[in-house]
């Protein structure tokens, strides 16, 4: 991600000349450490710069198989045609802070303490906008709409549904059908009512049984895209369904047996903890990176990166700095990830393993 700065002509306060150069470089060193530090945007969103209102991601169907033909006889016609599209709009964000007057006049010899932390915390503050938008749109993927930070995010797939929903539409015409990414069942937990209990057993069955949806997942014409799993995404704040994802995909040997057999899930699975995802149930995410790149499925439109300009309010003298920006978070598809929810009841739009 990278950072402009742009400030005013004309400044002849001579406080402010021996505090707006060493915050610039502040501000553009933060910026550069927290671009190399990644987070949630950068590991499950595919970041893409826009120079338009917004983006619009189109869907088309694909070649079908070729046919056979006589010799002498021409090839049979095959189309391409639009199965759906979706607009994602850019929305702006800002944010200021103050230097007083007074710090200015007494920041003689370099940049006082607490005005260089305003100027990494703002720079944070940027980066947090970015990822923490990210993560609330996949956490609230139940649902068409959400608010964030008092913008309204647009939360629905290309057909209009959430994200996740059990009835997904794919195809057009005479080629249509319905399939779902939001499932319930036995995820982490074994048995039923009062006695269920955490089980390795029962994740690296769940694994199993979620990876082939996502790999039985069709396209536009109705063919299976056959796609591989490799990311678990989990809630912040349901340590032992952490515990029990890492245990299954971090050992090299099969798990509650002493038979010495190998683990098929070690090494297949990169494992995202969302600290802002607080659920009230076991559930997790599984993604599979390839159709997310593909597939164009999670997208991060970033329009205007930070934007930086400050300025000397007449009325106070006090030393302002503006940051601003512009992007867009949307969904282009739901075929590269699905929920999955710790249940035995029965979901509102969702179904069972």
């Amino acid at each position: 991600m990278s950072i402009i700065y742009s400030e005013n002509s004309g400044l002849n306060n001579a406080a402010v000349g021996k505090l707006e150069t060493p915050l610039k470089m502040v501000i553009e060193h933060e910026s550069d450490l927290q671009t190399k530090r990644g987070g949630i945007c950068d590991w499950l969103f595919n970041i893409e710069r826009s120079t338009k209102f917004g983006e619009t991601v189109v869907g088309q169907n694909e070649f079908g198989i070729f046919a056979a033909t006589e010799e002498g006889a021409g090839a049979e016609n095959d189309e391409i045609r639009e199965t759906y599209r979706k607009f994602i709009e850019h929305i702006q964000f800002m944010k200021e802070f103050t230097i007083t007057a007074q710090m200015m006049e007494d920041a003689n010899y370099g940049v006082a303490a607490d005005a260089k932390r305003r100027a990494e915390n703002f720079t944070r503050a940027y980066y947090k906008t970015m990822h923490k938008i990210c993560e609330y749109a996949l956490a609230n993927g139940t649902a068409s709409q959400g608010h964030f930070a008092k913008a309204v995010l647009d939360l629905t797939s290309p057909d209009g549904l959430p994200l996740f929903h059990s009835a997904h539409k794919w195809g057009a015409g005479d080629k249509v059908g319905t399939q779902s990414n939001y499932f319930y069942g036995n995820i982490f937990k074994t048995g039923d009512g009062d006695a269920r209990a955490y089980s390795t057993a029962a994740f690296e069955e769940a694994l199993n049984e979620l990876s082939s949806k996502i790999r039985n997942m069709k396209d536009e014409n109705g063919d299976i895209l056959g796609y591989t799993a490799d990311t678990i995404i989990l809630p912040g704040n349901r340590p032992a369904a952490e515990a029990v994802a890492k245990k299954v995909c971090g050992s090299e040997g099969a798990l509650g047996n002493g038979y010495n057999d190998i683990n098929l899930q070690c090494g297949n699975w990169n494992i995202v903890v969302m600290p802002d995802w607080q659920t009230s149930d076991d559930r997790c995410m599984i993604m599979s990176s390839e159709a997310n790149k593909n597939l164009c499925g999670n997208m991060f439109f970033n329009r205007v990166p930070l934007t930086v300009s400050n300025w000397v309010d007449n009325h106070t003298g006090n030393y302002i700095w503006n940051g601003r920006c512009r992007f867009g978070v949307g969904f282009g598809s739901y075929k590269h990830i699905l929920l999955a929810v710790d249940s035995t009841s029965a979901l509102a739009d969702g179904t069972a393993m």
